[in-house]
């Protein structure tokens, strides 16, 4: 427990409540694998004690040699010749045994992790970028599942190491075993200055690697406007920016370590010397065996390594909580309410009706006021207005990703229901951009109704007016799509994502500018195809283009913060 006091004067400067709760939520990851631990413990037990016996040994078999007595070297030779064999089978067992149970925790957390993401209500995900979000569901996860399954059995294993040693070097000299530990004080010294900036150098460190992560990430995305605006150059000389910023930032924590290792390793040759000093003059004066010093010189090795491992154990503990604090921080997100009400999904026909409601985000902006929106059974409704305003805004209400501050959100059929994740289900949704997966047209249709036939694909392919050019495919829907749709145009793009909505057979569509790379007539014909299809009850469709509302038989306005019902003609 010493070492873990010790961790925890570390961390003077931090928040002693955040510091809690770090070390709170890593001993109960450690107590749900607790049997893997024990496993691993065990086994880097075993090997410790059987290093421990090899060294003794070692005495003994040069004592025989030295003292030419064939039939102790025989037993000493034999005894070695168990022990380096069983060293060998154990460090296999024990790295197998390791391989695998970090796996196992590392697939198991970051699947968690991986969820709470999935499953955070979408306002508290927008102060990470997605870098950062892969950063700590990749490294720090690696670095905390390493930690769970390794430091405590570690930390076991080297203080058995260190006390082991320290007996044996006792029993046979103990004033080598002193002159072995001299220095511990020093290391200890180096050790605490060392540890009180490597909290803050991992977490910047992060947050660089996050911040090269994100920026990579939307590079890529925007690789086709980089290059249609000739701005390689500028991405090139970004990128060159931030990997400075990174490596000068690693660098000048280097040669701090650097000289901190310094003044350990010169402290390090010193002890030593006089070890082997020591021992010399005990062989010249004949109070040991030759046998003895090689024990001792041994022992001297592994005292100090053992201990250096303690000490350093700190300096992890430091990273462990730093990742953990960032996997905490993802874990403990607000999550929404996927709860399906009871008799919502006996619904077959449902409609919109938002009353008196008005939104802002959490940085303080109003962006819709007071506003009432209804859409019925067999509504095609047209949102327009100008970018920014709040359209997509509103669509997000509907989706149940944001709440209204005022104001209710409800579906109503038999019953009334308010909006919320767990009426999610009533929406079809093609959001702006390019919403295509990689994969083929098939896998990326199928993502919405895994266990669609080929029948009902092509139905919805149809009726989004994308069966003629996935068609003419040599491999069909078997087609494979890149990366975003790479390989096909915009339009394209949007009408797989319209013929995937459509194959979820929700009673309400929303379309987000999911029709803007369309020409006139394709969209015309597309309005017409989901008002006689059957697919869905109703269509809501967000655009900038005017003359797009005369396919709806209704239309709102959005402008200005406020919404306006506008009439139009179907």
């Amino acid at each position: 427990m010493k070492v873990f006091d010790s961790i925890k004067k570390q961390f003077y400067n931090e928040d002693p409540k955040q510091l809690k709760y770090e070390l709170s939520w890593l001993w109960k990851r450690v107590k749900q694998y607790k049997i893997m631990v024990f496993m691993v413990g065990l086994l880097g037990l075993a090997g410790t004690v059987m290093s421990l016996a090899s060294s003794v040994t070692s005495k003994y078999l040069i004592d025989a040699v030295t003292a030419l007595d064939g039939d102790k070297l025989l037993i000493a030779a034999v005894v070695m010749a168990v022990m380096l064999l069983g060293s060998i089978a154990l460090q296999a067992v024990s790295s197998r045994t390791g391989a695998t149970v970090h796996v196992k925790v590392k697939n198991q957390m970051q699947q968690k992790t991986y969820g709470c993401i999935l499953h955070a209500k979408w306002e508290s995900l927008e102060g990470f970028r997605n870098g950062d979000l892969i950063s700590r569901l990749n490294s720090d996860i690696n670095a905390v599942s390493d930690s769970i399954i390794g430091f405590i059995p570690n930390f076991v294993t080297a203080s058995v190491k260190f006390a082991g040693a320290f007996g044996i070097m006792l029993f046979y000299d103990p004033v080598m075993a002193l002159i072995a530990l001299l220095g511990a004080p020093v290391t200890m010294v180096m050790s605490k200055i060392l540890m009180r900036k490597l909290r803050d150098h991992n977490r910047h460190m992060k947050e660089l690697s996050g911040e090269i992560m994100s920026f990579q990430e939307d590079s890529f995305r925007n690789l086709t406007s980089i290059k249609a605006f000739s701005v390689t150059g500028y991405y090139e000389d970004e990128m060159g920016r931030l990997h400075g910023t990174y490596e000068n930032a690693y660098l000048s924590f280097n040669s701090f370590q650097i000289k901190i290792s310094t003044v350990m390793s010169l402290v390090g040759v010193v002890v030593t010397t006089a070890c082997f000093g020591w021992g010399i003059y005990r062989l010249w004066t004949g109070h040991i065996t030759y046998g003895s010093l090689t024990l001792f010189l041994q022992l001297a090795s592994t005292l100090r390594g053992a201990f250096s491992s303690l000490v350093s154990m700190a300096q992890q503990a430091i990273s462990i909580t730093t990742s953990a604090g960032r996997i905490i921080a993802v874990e403990d997100l607000a999550k929404e309410d996927a709860s399906v009400p009871e008799g919502f999904k006996d619904e077959a026909e449902l409609s919109v009706l938002l009353e008196n409601v008005s939104f802002r985000y959490q940085s303080g902006e109003t962006v819709l006021e007071t506003f009432d929106f209804a859409a019925y059974p067999g509504d095609q409704i047209a949102i327009t207005g100008p970018s920014g305003e709040g359209k997509t805004t509103l669509l997000r209400i509907l989706l149940g990703l944001v709440d209204p501050v005022e104001g209710k959100a409800e579906l109503a059929g038999k019953n009334r229901y308010t909006v919320s994740a767990g009426t999610r289900g009533a929406f079809a949704y093609v959001p702006q951009g390019n919403s295509i997966f990689t994969g083929t047209v098939a896998q990326n249709l199928r993502i919405v109704k895994p266990d669609a036939s080929d029948e009902e694909i092509e139905a919805a392919l149809k009726t989004a007016c994308a069966w003629e050019f996935v068609s003419s495919f040599a491999d069909g829907t078997e087609h494979m799509l890149g990366a975003g749709g790479r390989g096909i145009s915009e339009g394209q793009a949007q009408r797989i994502a319209i013929a995937r909505a459509l194959l979820r057979k929700a009673p309400i569509l929303l379309l987000d500018e999911a029709t803007s790379g369309l020409d006139i007539e394709t969209e015309k014909k597309l309005m017409s195809n989901l008002k006689e299809s059957g697919m869905v009850h109703t269509c809501i469709l967000v655009t900038h283009r005017p003359e797009s509302t005369r396919y709806c038989n209704r239309a709102y306005e959005v402008q200005g913060g406020s919404v306006r019902e506008v009439h139009h003609g179907a």
